[in-house]
């Protein structure tokens, strides 16, 4: 993770939006107010500087991210979107509303951003300083809370400085947002799924549906499942090849998944993908999900997975290793 930034804060502006807009395309973190709370910003499509954005958090584990876009267009690009997501589009975008849909096939969202997903959040903010952000950069920005994860959701540009000041590179002040509570999470499944409460409510959202929303399966709340969405819990991408963890070798018919610059005994013979050979935690999380999938698509019978160190960013690795494990 990037520490001892110098923790750049402007005034909002069309120089402020310039200003974000470069530091998002060369891989900074800009925080910035939407309607809800003050978001914290990276290049969606950018997988290093989403793991600079899990590390600033703290944030523990990899839940997926939201895309945050100018307009509709640019939300169809990396989003599918049947009748009923067009509906609410039109009834409540810009606005507080997430709508969870089928990614594009040539979605340019991170898979971290998603955490391997094949759905994605998005959203279209109206906060005039968020959109002015977004057409100046000119792709999808994925921005969680401005806080340190657990910490209450900072609603004023000092609440953020408080929480992330050098940490992230830069703070649009733009004042006190509205809403101030995150926005409402609907999953556009096969039955449309009320994820998240917030920002806008249920009532609302049915009204235009004339249906009601379905509430999640109370399994896919616990603690032990893995997140569909910002604000709840379900299952997720997983190799169809078994996992193996903390490898210490690799046998015959096994692909490796490497950490840092020593392979295990018979690697040589398979086929392998390093996450990062210098043993930066941030570089192996923007890997991970996209290097599964790599080596999934080999057909191997197992994949070894080297030993993670359990700090930093490993906490949120071996998380996602385990889950794939499971059962397999």
């Amino acid at each position: 993770m990037k520490t001892g930034l110098e923790t750049l804060i402007l005034p909002a502006g069309e120089a402020a939006a310039a200003a974000a807009a470069r530091a998002l395309a060369t891989g900074g973190l800009v925080a910035f107010p939407t309607e809800t709370v003050y978001g914290l910003g990276a290049d969606a499509a950018n997988a290093a500087a989403i793991a600079h954005l899990y590390a600033a958090k703290g944030r523990p584990a990899f839940n997926p991210l939201i895309a945050h876009v100018a307009d509709v267009a640019a939300a169809r690009r990396i989003g599918r979107f049947d009748a009923r997501a067009l509906k609410l589009a039109e009834a409540f975008w810009p606005g507080p509303l997430t709508l969870v849909v089928p990614k594009t096939d040539d979605c340019p969202v991170a898979d971290l951003a998603t955490a391997g997903l094949d759905t994605v959040a998005i959203r279209i903010p109206a906060h005039p300083v968020a959109q002015a952000i977004l057409r100046a950069f000119g792709g999808a920005v994925v921005a969680p809370s401005a806080n340190i994860s657990g910490h209450v959701s900072p609603t004023l540009a000092a609440h953020v400085e408080s929480d992330l000041a050098g940490r992230i590179d830069l703070i649009i002040d733009g004042g006190s947002v509205e809403v101030g509570v995150e926005s409402t999470i609907v999953g556009c499944f096969e039955t449309l799924m009320l994820l998240r409460p917030g920002g806008l409510s249920r009532e609302r959202i049915e009204a235009v549906l004339g249906a009601p929303l379905a509430r999640p399966p109370a399994e896919a709340e616990s603690e032990d499942s893995q997140p569909l969405a910002p604000g709840m819990l379900a299952s997720h991408y997983a190799p169809r090849a078994a996992v193996r963890l903390n490898a210490r070798e690799v046998a015959p018919g096994e692909a490796l998944l490497a950490f840092g610059p020593v392979h295990p005994p018979g690697a040589e013979a398979a086929a392998v993908m390093n996450l990062s050979p210098a043993g930066d935690l941030d570089e192996a999380a923007a890997n991970l999900f996209g290097y599964l999938r790599a080596l999934d698509a080999r057909g191997p019978r197992a994949i070894a997975v080297m030993t993670i160190p359990e700090e930093g960013l490993g906490e949120a690795i071996n998380d996602r290793l385990r889950r794939a494990a499971v059962g397999r």
